[in-house]
């Protein structure tokens, strides 16, 4: 698995994966460094893009986390 440069956006990818979810890595051509999906395989599942160069490193982590933490599944 790849690691995020930014020490903030990776500490919030641990943790996603400590809570079930999967880190998917995207092409060269996509515009997210990555993808984290929640475990539910539909397409009602949740998903969050993970951006290489965001403009505010922490509040991209939070919005991460967020969208980790109100997942239903």
């Amino acid at each position: 698995m790849k690691k995020h440069q930014n020490k903030e956006i990776q500490k919030v990818i641990d943790y996603a994966i400590a809570k079930g979810w999967e880190l998917v890595e995207t092409g060269n051509s996509a515009h997210a460094w990555g993808r984290l999906k929640c475990h539910y395989k539909t397409r009602e599942g949740c998903q969050v893009s993970i951006w290489s160069t965001p403009r505010n490193a922490v509040n991209h982590a939070k919005h991460i986390k967020r969208t980790i933490d109100k997942c239903p599944h």
